[in-house]
């Protein structure tokens, strides 16, 4: 294991991001992991798009396998200074109002329903008038 406990800061991380020189982030240390670039299994466009931030999640997102995270040592060149590194923002999805949803299929179920039903009561009521007033014919 390298490193010797060098810190970097991200702004020198980002320098290395192509597949000749290619260093990630991962829960704040340093990797250089050039060498790994073409053993990947997912190819080495997926780590490239990493580098320049902190890819921990994108890293424990895929679930990588105990041993995949044991072969990081071997790539170990330091640790990140942390006040480099932007705070991370959750983004949390809008709340959803799904009484107002429920309320929205319920109204257009009844509109479709009255659609249907209302020409067919009309028609029912004018066939009722019609018998009702027709006179006998004798």
């Amino acid at each position: 294991m390298g490193g010797d406990g060098k810190v970097f800061t991200l702004a020198e991380v980002s320098q290395h991001t192509s597949a000749k020189d290619c260093w990630i982030v991962i829960d704040g240390k340093v990797y250089d992991v050039t060498k790994f670039l073409d053993d990947h299994p997912g190819g080495d466009e997926v780590i490239l798009t990493s580098t320049g931030k902190d890819a921990t999640d994108d890293f424990e997102d895929v679930g990588h396998s105990s041993t995949a995270k044991a072969m990081l040592d071997e790539y170990y060149v330091g640790d990140i200074d942390s006040a480099t590194v932007p705070a991370k923002t959750e983004s949390v999805p809008p709340p959803t109002n799904q009484t107002q949803s429920n309320q929205n299929k319920s109204s257009d179920f009844l509109i479709k329903i009255l659609q249907f039903l209302v020409p067919l009561l009309i028609l029912g009521l004018a066939l009722g008038i019609r018998s009702y007033t027709k006179t006998p014919s004798s």
